[in-house]
């Protein structure tokens, strides 16, 4: 058995690996940080008796995907399990000077996951059997303004997995959209002592508790999987929220 785990040097794709290789999965581990891939490798060899593989790529690159599969192939390494992780994030007033972190966004989040669901997800379908895992964001649920494409490529991706979902299950492949809240990772750069208290009051959560629940459902292939609690009252509390009043918070914030 093999999973496939994009951003997998770190953060959350870094515990996606750790509890794949618990469950017995050799891993291909793809991150453009070729120097924390290769750490985060070495440690899941020492601490799991699974194959480690690396693969340094840049997936916002307009061919990632394509590259990526045919490598597979050339291998002969097709993934059981795709874990479709690697993510980039800023909150700031967009302006022109954004264009490239915004296309490389766009590129990251939505052209390089369709594309590896369309090529890994018809390989899978041939073999009778797969797992998908996209991860979405509570943010799909809250278009907000600092976080504007963030929050709308995430948004297809929820939308998008769902979809297909549905395409594939008829052949054996389950696609699961994660759609985590707070979750402490070093993505959002948010200060280490506001960070930890977060996590000691429960409003962040860990990437061993996030990824625990989301295994656990792309196990049992469902679709969409929002854990935690924030999930249920913060985008239903931002939606009720005036116009006005979110411009005056925003104008505050930026």
């Amino acid at each position: 058995m093999v999973a496939l785990v994009t951003g997998g040097s770190s953060g959350m794709g870094l515990e996606f690996a750790r509890q794949l290789a618990g469950r017995g999965y050799d891993l291909l581990l793809v991150s453009n940080r070729g120097d924390e891939l290769e750490t985060a490798a070495a440690g899941l060899r020492a601490a799991y008796p699974v194959s480690v593989r690396t693969l340094e790529k840049d997936l916002a690159a307009t061919e990632a995907a394509d590259e990526l599969f045919a490598w597979c192939r050339e291998e002969q390494l097709l993934p059981d399990v795709l874990v479709n992780d690697a993510g980039m994030f800023f909150f700031k007033e967009l302006l022109p000077e954004d264009l490239p972190r915004v296309q490389a966004m766009i590129d990251l989040h939505i052209v390089t996951v369709t594309r590896l669901c369309i090529l890994m997800g018809d390989a899978m379908k041939r073999r009778g059997s797969g797992y998908i895992l996209n991860v979405s964001s509570m943010a799909a649920r809250i278009p907000a303004p600092g976080i504007t494409v963030y929050s709308a490529t995430k948004a297809y991706l929820r939308s998008f997995g769902r979809s297909l979902s549905y395409e594939l299950r008829p052949y054996g492949v389950g696609v699961t959209t994660v759609c985590p809240a707070a979750i402490a990772t070093p993505l959002y750069r948010l200060d280490p002592k506001l960070m930890d208290l977060g996590v000691k009051i429960r409003l962040i959560h860990t990437p061993r508790w996030l990824v625990r629940r989301a295994l656990r459902a792309m196990f049992r292939r469902r679709r969409i999987v929002s854990p935690s609690c924030m999930n249920l009252w913060l985008p239903a509390l931002v939606g009720a929220l005036p116009g006005s009043l979110v411009e005056k918070l925003w104008k505050k914030w930026k």
